[in-house]
């Protein structure tokens, strides 16, 4: 079983889809105990999460460019956090 830390720095998202694709390989194989299948499940929920909302920062990024005078802008956004 492979062991998941807190995250307390900003997402990296490449990162948490290998941690959410390792915990669903261990938890595929079955032979996990319960209780460690549930941290697993709910280290994954949280992953999941911090994955759709990096991806969401990721499409607000990408409306923010705007076409002008044939050169692409890029505005800087706020993330209500």
């Amino acid at each position: 079983m492979k062991s998941f830390m807190a995250r307390k720095s900003p997402i990296n998202f490449e990162k948490a889809m290998s941690q959410l694709e390792e915990l669903v390989e261990d938890m595929e194989q079955g032979d996990l105990p319960l209780e460690d299948a549930l941290k697993h499940f709910e280290k994954g929920i949280s992953l999941a999460a911090d994955c759709q909302q990096a991806l969401s920062n990721a499409e607000q990024k990408v409306t923010q460019l705007i076409e002008k005078n044939g050169e692409l802008l890029e505005k800087p956004f706020e993330i209500d956090q």
